[in-house]
């Protein structure tokens, strides 16, 4: 078991790794988006700022790297179970520690941390999937409000992030080291 999770630490920070190198990686039309940037999925990261200038597509990806102490991540059906942190009836549960999910369809989609606590406090995610663009990929897109800061973070979201989010785009490199990593943790390695 802790050989298990030991490996999930090296998948994760190998991706967390290519996060800083990169971030975002452009494959054809698609992004695939680390959650959380270089911190992740984790309390001490303000998700609201990462995905404030954030612009998510059908076909886009988004990579959740987590550790199960902080709880699971529950895909919740409604901004109700969303804003209440509700996840008594998930559509999905991601358990894994290491996930990707497929932005397959426009709409809304809804995060949030098992723990109520933390996801009270902000861990959760609320992500507008907009229709495929066939724009310039270094053509900036228009920012989207993805979920809004607790009273006590108001401040520090109104002031912007102070420090980089991480997204920037992978190297080839980059995207050989993601996709070895991937690899041995598919093989279990």
């Amino acid at each position: 078991m802790a050989g298990e999770y030991g490996l999930k630490v090296v998948v994760a920070i190998v991706v967390l790794a290519t996060v800083s190198l990169g971030g975002i990686c452009r494959v054809g039309a698609q992004l695939h988006h680390v959650v959380g940037g270089d911190r992740g999925w984790d309390p001490s990261s303000d998700l609201a700022s990462w995905s404030s200038n954030k612009t998510f597509r059908v076909g886009d990806n988004i990579w959740l790297a987590y550790s199960a102490a902080h709880g699971y991540i529950a895909e919740v059906k409604s901004k109700e179970e969303f804003e209440s942190c509700d996840v008594s009836n998930p559509i999905r549960m991601f358990t894994d520690g290491l996930d990707s999910i497929s932005m397959d369809q426009e709409g809304l989609r809804y995060f949030a941390s098992s723990n109520v606590e933390s996801c009270k406090n902000g861990l959760k995610l609320h992500v507008q999937v907009m229709p495929q663009s066939h724009q310039n990929p270094e053509t900036p897109n228009p920012k989207i409000a993805i979920a809004e800061p607790k009273s006590s973070l108001l401040a520090a979201a109104a002031a912007g992030p102070t420090t980089p989010s991480g997204s920037t785009r992978l190297t080839a490199a980059s995207l050989i080291l993601l996709s070895f990593g991937l690899l041995c943790y598919v093989m279990g390695i």
